[in-house]
């Protein structure tokens, strides 16, 4: 989450396996495959969304994979679920399921709380 929170796609990806699967839970397209669809995908959620704050709340580990749950703070600046952010500051749970590979992240899975999302992006100011 660190290169999320910092806006560098480049090294979100760094720590992927060349044939990375990545998946979205509920995104239109995926999963997506290997660095080129991940670096772009980093790409527009930077420009989408502004992490303020990844606070780690539950983390499991196995042999080849790893669970994490954080409570994200951000701001939407573009859109994000298909709603248009207009700046606003969101907070939702979001969970990850890892994959490992020689030591990189060979398949990343994404859940997201897409409730309180919409919710908070669509709720009357």
């Amino acid at each position: 989450m660190l290169a999320e929170e910092h806006g560098d796609p480049a090294d979100a990806v760094s720590v992927f396996t060349d044939d990375i699967e990545h998946d979205v839970v509920g995104f239109p397209g995926d999963p997506i495959h290997g660095i080129p669809a991940a670096l772009d995908r980093y790409h527009q959620l930077v420009k989408d969304l502004r992490v303020e704050k990844a606070e780690r709340t539950h983390s499991y580990y196995a042999e080849a994979a790893a669970t994490v749950e954080d409570l994200v703070t951000a701001v939407v600046t573009g859109r994000f679920l298909g709603i248009p952010g207009n700046n606003r500051r969101i907070t939702f749970r979001m969970l990850h399921v890892f994959e490992f590979t020689d030591g990189k992240i060979s398949r990343e899975n994404v859940w997201l709380d897409g409730g309180a999302i919409v919710a908070q992006l669509t709720a009357q100011d």
